[in-house]
């Protein structure tokens, strides 16, 4: 975040720079990592079709995973696209970049340019992945669930070469389809087929909840370097914008995947506007996020509830944010005493040091959300008033993103942050209960729900 009183990140491949360094802190919420669950129904598909296969469990999830996918565009893409769906003609290969003995896929010269990547080839119409490199390093931080997320945006590419202006979607008006809608469709596209996946819809693959939220961190992963530009060539989208699309494939199906425009789609994704924004990295110390973001949040909520918003007292505390009722997290609002209270040390400040000065800056503004919720007189201690409360932050970060007030601007990077941190814990989302929404994936979607309509979504 900044502020006018402020003192003085091929992208699947950036991938495995950040997780061989994720997942090794753990704070108070946080479970260490688990077993992989299984995604295949039985032993799923023998991946003897698949070129270069080494026959093991990666390649057989991803075969199970090109099998079901073209399944499923079998049965759908007549119903979008009025005309028949054509199965992959130029093979799909996994390629062993660890041994420098792979087999060299079409449009690459050699294996090893594909180190760290999977991708689609529009000229050969084929897939290929990085199976040393690239999938069992997705199955280790996020789960089998996150090959099925990859490879599904690559057939997204697909549909997407068999429906194109141009042969090449790529070589298409860049003023029309730019990169970064380009991938936002294809991330659509993944979203609605996972769908039938978690609904039981897939022959050879399930995916929980559980499974869900950390595929959908995988994405969330697979962001930009923050400060990219949405018009820059290549561009993918922040986490903000590709955990929207595939929110909304999943949600809405493909039709509304095959209609995104640039002119029906909003990209969050920007570069930093200032030399002193990009040195810090868009983030704020603890203490100058507070001083500048809670008079504005107090502004926010007076604005948009007028004489009844209550103003509470803001306190910080170097012990526990401890209120009659449940465990709120970090950041908790006392109805009792019309307080918010910050504990700035402990899991507050790891949360700022792993994510983002804007990690904190959500949760704070959950819970002055709740102080709104008291103060037009609605219940403060369920899930369905945390579920509000994050609604309510999201329209609050809109507002501080379109500039509806001076002194206070969001730095890229920021909606990642909140995304981040929605995903992995559900402090945002608890009432004074201490009960929160238990999936990410429901978090996330009240957040954007607030962002993208304000208010008004958010029930009150």
């Amino acid at each position: 975040m900044s502020g006018s009183a402020r003192r003085a990140g091929g992208v699947l491949a950036a991938l495995l720079a950040v997780v061989l360094v994720a997942g090794c802190t753990s704070i108070a919420g946080v479970a260490q990592p688990e077993t992989a669950e299984p995604v295949l129904v039985g032993d799923g598909v023998s991946p003897s079709f698949v070129q270069g296969t080494d026959n093991g469990m990666t390649d057989r999830i991803a075969a199970s995973t090109i099998t079901d996918v073209q399944a499923f565009w079998k049965q759908n893409f007549p119903t979008v696209f009025t005309k028949q769906w054509r199965d992959i003609a130029g093979g799909v290969y996994s390629v062993d970049t660890a041994s420098g003995k792979g087999k060299t896929p079409p449009c690459a010269e050699d294996a090893a340019e594909i180190e760290g990547n999977a991708f689609y080839c529009p000229a050969k119409d084929s897939v290929a992945w990085d199976r040393s490199a690239l999938l069992p390093v997705l199955r280790d931080q996020f789960g089998d669930a996150s090959v099925v997320v990859v490879l599904a945006h690559e057939l997204g590419h697909a549909v997407q070469n068999r429906t194109a202006p141009t042969p090449d979607m790529e070589r298409a008006d860049p003023n029309s389809y730019p990169t970064i809608l380009i991938e936002t469709m294809a991330d659509c596209y993944s979203g609605a087929f996972v769908r039938s996946v978690v609904d039981g819809k897939a022959p050879d693959l399930r995916i929980n909840a559980k499974q869900l939220d950390k595929a959908i961190a995988a994405l969330a992963t697979f962001r930009d370097p923050v400060g990219t530009g949405a018009d820059e060539e290549g561009a993918h989208g922040d986490a903000f914008d590709r955990v929207s699309a595939f929110q909304d494939g999943y949600q809405q199906g493909p039709k509304l995947c095959a209609g995104m425009t640039v002119d029906n789609r909003q990209f969050t994704q920007r570069a930093f506007s200032s030399l002193q924004d990009q040195q810090s990295g868009g983030n704020l110390p603890l203490s100058d996020l507070v001083r500048l973001l809670v008079p504005d949040l107090n502004t926010y909520f007076g604005q948009l509830f007028g004489p009844k918003w209550s103003q509470p007292k803001f306190t910080q505390t170097d012990s526990a944010a401890a209120c009659p009722g449940g465990d709120q997290g970090p950041v908790a609002f006392c109805p009792a005493t019309k307080t918010v209270l910050l504990a700035t040390k402990g899991t507050l400040s790891t949360l700022v040091s792993n994510i983002g000065d804007y990690a904190a800056g959500t949760l704070i503004a959950t819970r002055y959300a709740l102080a709104a919720l008291s103060s037009l007189g609605q219940p403060v201690d369920s899930p369905s008033a945390g579920k509000a409360a994050v609604c309510l932050a999201g329209a609050y970060t809109s507002s501080v993103l379109t500039g509806r007030r001076p002194g206070l601007q969001l730095s890229p990077g920021d909606l990642d942050k909140a995304v981040s941190v929605l995903l992995s814990y559900d402090y945002g989302s608890r009432g004074t209960s201490g009960t929160g929404l238990p999936t990410g994936f429901d978090r996330v979607l009240a957040f954007r729900s607030g962002f993208t309509t304000g208010s008004k979504a958010c029930g009150v």
